[in-house]
């Protein structure tokens, strides 16, 4: 009984999608900072992110080792802001996250993250993020 239930709520559309939902949601490629987004011109953004580097789109976050996947994405209606729950995962390791992001202004995100930071190694979702004109995905 449940789970014809669960199939005709899918088919109404009653439940949350997969996908981003947000249509306003950030638009373009986005790195930590202005010589990166330089470097990925020059150089290619496969480049940059091979080097470590992690690199932001409406998809969620992408690096070499490690990604960070958007799927459930919701608008805030009170600020530029957008409440976003992700799937992250880098080898032999699984976690769920819930993000704020920020339009700090319309070349800047900033990112907030409910996991800390990891001390060690500085590693963690939350930061800030520059729009690079001028990149696109491969």
């Amino acid at each position: 009984m449940r789970t014809k239930v669960f199939a005709a709520a899918a088919a109404l559309g009653l439940l949350p999608s997969a996908a981003p939902a947000a249509e306003d949601f950030i638009k373009g490629v986005y790195l930590t900072s202005e010589e990166l987004c330089a470097q990925a011109k020059a150089d290619s953004l496969q480049t940059v992110i091979e080097a470590g580097n992690l690199l932001l789109t409406s998809n969620g976050i992408e690096s070499i080792e490690y990604n960070c996947e958007f799927v459930e994405v919701t608008k805030a209606s009170r600020a530029p802001a957008w409440l976003v729950h992700a799937v992250c995962q880098e080898p032999g390791y699984l976690f769920p996250d819930v993000l704020t992001v920020v339009e700090m202004s319309p070349t800047q995100i900033d990112l907030v993250s409910v996991t800390p930071v990891d001390p060690e190694t500085g590693g963690g979702n939350g930061g800030s993020y520059v729009l690079c004109d001028g990149v696109a995905l491969p």
